[in-house]
């Protein structure tokens, strides 16, 4: 994970100031506020140092509902570097009978708390995958790469187009929208994805198939 603090999405200026001053009040370092909180889903805070950024609760849920609508009963979805909207699947998911499954694949070995649904995942290897991942073996694939560079998104673009069988859901920086159509033929969506902490990098959603989110 060598990319340049330049790629890296970044917290707004005034989140910045309230989060310091927030810290320096409670006494707590960044590693305290970074640790695992523990819920009946396991979950997992974010963890700026890993480029990690949470969806906002609304985002997430709209995104986890997404990705179940198009995968269909009994899908198979995969979430790339995209543990927020993973979490809110499982969550949601032990609510319907109509179930679907989901695959983590995720640098963060935290996640490995998820058991066999977790991968570990390195983008800088692509297609260095489990033998039981195969190729197009999912209904839709949601990315979030972890940094805005042409490097980083082509590289996680391998690993979208070996795991799906056609449809894919990607969240990155607006600055990426003629990238993300090059490689994937994605299309921008009117839905504006928010995240728990404003960012200063434009963020937008883009998918290759007709979806509410695109009007």
């Amino acid at each position: 994970m060598s990319d340049s603090d330049d790629d890296v999405p970044q917290l707004s200026d005034a989140t910045l100031a309230a989060l310091h001053e927030f810290y320096a009040e409670s006494g707590r370092t960044a590693l305290e506020q970074n640790s695992v909180k523990t819920d009946q889903f396991g979950a997992v805070e974010e963890d700026w140092r890993m480029s990690q950024f949470w969806y906002s609760e609304e985002t997430a849920v709209r995104l986890a509902e997404e990705v179940m609508q198009q995968a269909g009963e009994h899908g198979r979805i995969a979430c790339i570097s995209a543990p927020s909207v993973y979490q809110k699947l499982k969550q949601m998911d032990s609510t319907r009978s109509d179930s679907v499954s989901a695959v983590l694949l995720e640098f963060d070995r935290r996640f490995a708390a998820y058991g066999d649904e977790f991968v570990f995942y390195d983008y800088n290897n692509p297609l260095c995958l489990p033998e039981d991942l195969l190729p197009q073996s999912f209904d839709i694939v949601i990315a979030d790469p972890p940094y805005l560079s042409e490097e980083c998104l082509s590289k996680v673009a391998l690993t979208v187009k070996y795991l799906t069988k056609g449809k894919i859901l990607l969240c990155t920086g607006a600055i990426m929208e003629k990238l993300a159509g090059k490689l994937m033929d994605l299309k921008m969506c009117s839905f504006l994805p928010k995240h728990n902490h404003n960012l200063a990098n434009e963020f937008r959603c883009y998918v290759n198939y007709e979806s509410s989110l695109l009007s």
